[in-house]
């Protein structure tokens, strides 16, 4: 994709998370390109690659069309993606090098320190780290095909735009989690690391349902 076409693409991602383009909307170019400051091709561009990412579904003869989701898609996406996950930390126990282990650890400091500073917390920087986190996890899985998968998944808007709306108190939730996961990677107990993984996921789903799931179907 070009510089343009990244540019729209985050541009109009950012405009799908916050509610501006809601469900259903119908994405104009003319209007787009407006918005985000580039030409028509692309415009087009990010419209393809929101399009496999799941942002935007695109009909033919009729334009493209922020995606609708029911609550049995969402319920889907969590459920999909706590079974991954839970074999991602899974196979981590028995693959996770002890750089590896180190990394994910200072993920969490880094997570831990952000909740300890005084006023609101800096969500972005805590995506940031959160995002991390779980990547090296995949990676420590050993598993490029699985990693691979989740890439894709967390990349979906359902995903993205749980994390958003995470309250401090979610938010050390989370990473009691992570280093709970942590501890059975080091302990390498397969059948704890997944079933804290499922309560992290589970967890992140009811943020979702509290957030989001009422305005659905």
């Amino acid at each position: 994709m070009s510089k343009a076409g990244e540019r729209a693409y985050r541009t109009i991602k950012s405009r799908i998370l916050s509610g501006d383009f809601p469900p259903r909307a119908h994405l104009k170019e003319d209007n787009l390109t407006k918005i985000c400051g580039v030409s028509r091709t692309p415009i087009r561009e990010a419209l393809r690659s929101l399009s496999a990412d799941y942002y935007v579904e695109i009909i033919p003869n009729k334009g493209t069309f922020v995606t609708d989701w029911t609550s049995e898609d969402v319920e889907d996406i969590f459920n999909m993606r706590m079974l991954l996950e839970g074999y991602a930390a899974q196979k981590a126990t028995r693959k996770a090098t002890p750089e590896q282990i180190q990394e994910l650890t200072t993920y969490c400091d880094n997570i831990e320190r952000l909740l300890s500073q005084a006023g609101f917390i800096d969500v972005d920087a805590f995506l940031a780290e959160n995002h991390l986190f779980h990547r090296k996890l995949w990676s420590a899985s050993g598993s490029a095909r699985l990693s691979a998968l989740l890439m894709r998944l967390v990349a979906q808007p359902v995903v993205a735009r749980t994390a958003i709306a995470y309250t401090h108190h979610d938010i050390s939730r989370s990473n009691e989690h992570h280093k709970e996961i942590v501890e059975a990677i080091v302990a390498k107990d397969s059948t704890w690391a997944r079933s804290v993984m499922h309560s992290h996921i589970m967890a992140a789903f009811q943020v979702y349902t509290r957030n989001f799931l009422a305005n659905l179907d």
